[in-house]
């Protein structure tokens, strides 16, 4: 029978420390939840600001629901697309400071959606090895060719340019990276586009509503570079993984060029759910005609665009929030050193305890779990062999005492 390869498939994953399971939560997002029956003190969640259960959310998705109903009904191309969707696009892409927006159901779709739409058979991506899942399942099924750069190495990545010749390029990189927390260098990868005639597909997941001004992103984390260096190109030898992060702002402040295609979804710092692309109108009017992923799906209920429109509101006034965000990450930071598993180099709210052994990530892991302390292992395929590692998500919402929680209870499990 199939099934028994298939339970012998699974056994094999469990034996090396890679099965994957899930667990129930009994309370909404939130640092102190209930998981499985029992109360917990989470480092999971990329509720970054806080705002899954805030109550001005609760009541603009209350409002809308009374207004729209529950369900959209239809695709946005037949009549699922609703006076609300309209409002928060145009609430996005003013937001993103790009002309227009296009709204997804999930980040996984709009990065599906924007690659099979815009490269196919003749055209290369280039794409960096640690980006996210979508974007690499995006550029298998685009059926353009395919060169994979080392993790931000400028060098190698140019290098792939000058050697491509015909046909469109695409590259497609993660802004901050799921799972090491680091950015990547979007003015050199920008410059490199500029030189080689190609477009730059940024996933903001992680940055967007936390990095910038007013939360705008990681376009908005970086200041755009004088016409000579895109000119020039760029250092061959430019490493650029976790810049220190600014305070951004818009126009000049930020990065900003028709060549980028920017991504970021919204059941992150946002706190609701759904993605959205912002880029010029031409690019955004082919994704409406050639994108499978939006043409051939169900609209998200209205209700969400309702909330997400007073989530935009809250992320501009989270000044506060995210310089708390920022005094977690330095907190934490400050407190684990010593400790046998080093924090990977990073800057956001993403901070991972580097253990390396995968069944040791998972005891290390459980031994907080029964110090009431929820913090995920990251084992292969999503991350590379060898580097398995605790990945500690930092809120707005936590507070001090929270962290000083976690990291007394690693320093203990450290000395045995």
């Amino acid at each position: 029978m199939p099934f028994q390869a298939l339970q012998n498939e699974l056994d094999q994953r469990a034996a090396l420390g890679l099965l994957r399971q899930r667990r129930t939560l009994q309370s909404p997002q939130s640092p102190h939840i209930v998981v499985d029956g029992q109360a917990c003190l989470s480092f999971c969640s990329n509720d970054y600001l806080g705002l899954a259960n805030h109550p001005e959310l609760i009541a603009a998705m209350q409002q809308g629901a009374a207004q729209y109903g529950v369900g959209a009904g239809a695709a946005h191309l037949v009549s699922g697309h609703s006076a609300a969707h309209q409002q928060l696009e145009a609430g996005l892409a003013a937001f993103a400071g790009k002309p227009a927006a296009l709204l997804f159901s999930t980040g996984y779709m709009a990065n599906m959606g924007v690659v099979q739409a815009l490269v196919g058979r003749g055209d290369t991506v280039f794409a960096d090895k640690l980006n996210h899942a979508s974007l690499n399942d995006a550029m298998l099924l685009s059926r353009a060719g395919v060169k994979r750069y080392r993790h931000a190495d400028m060098a190698q990545l140019a290098l792939l340019l000058e050697q491509t010749g015909s046909g469109r390029k695409l590259i497609i990189t993660d802004a901050v990276f799921s799972m090491d927390g680091d950015l990547a260098p979007l003015p050199e990868l920008l410059a490199l586009c500029e030189r080689h005639d190609a477009w730059l597909l940024v996933d903001d997941a992680h940055g967007f509503g936390v990095l910038g001004e007013q939360g705008r992103g990681s376009l908005f984390n970086f200041k755009s570079p004088p016409a000579p260096l895109l000119q020039r190109g760029v250092n061959a030898g430019a490493h650029v993984h976790n810049p220190p992060l600014s305070k951004g702002g818009r126009g000049d402040l930020g990065l900003n060029s028709p060549r980028i295609i920017y991504m970021a979804t919204l059941g992150k710092a946002a706190g609701v759910f759904g993605a959205f692309v912002a880029a010029e109108q031409v690019v955004i009017d082919t994704l409406v005609n050639n994108a499978h992923s939006y043409v051939y799906t169900t609209a998200t209920p209205p209700a969400l665009a309702s909330a997400l429109l007073e989530s935009l509101r809250l992320i501009e006034r989270g000044g506060q929030l995210r310089a708390h965000l920022q005094n977690l990450v330095a907190q934490l930071r400050g407190c684990v050193q010593g400790l046998p598993w080093p924090l990977m180099p990073s800057g956001t709210a993403i901070q991972p305890l580097l253990v390396g052994d995968n069944l040791a990530s998972l005891e290390l892991s459980a031994a907080l779990r029964e110090r009431g302390i929820w913090v995920p292992a990251i084992r292969p395929p999503t991350v590379p062999q060898g580097t398995a590692r605790l990945r500690i998500t930092l809120s707005a919402a936590h507070s001090a005492a929270d962290v000083t929680r976690l990291t007394e209870a690693l320093h203990e499990l450290a000395q045995g």
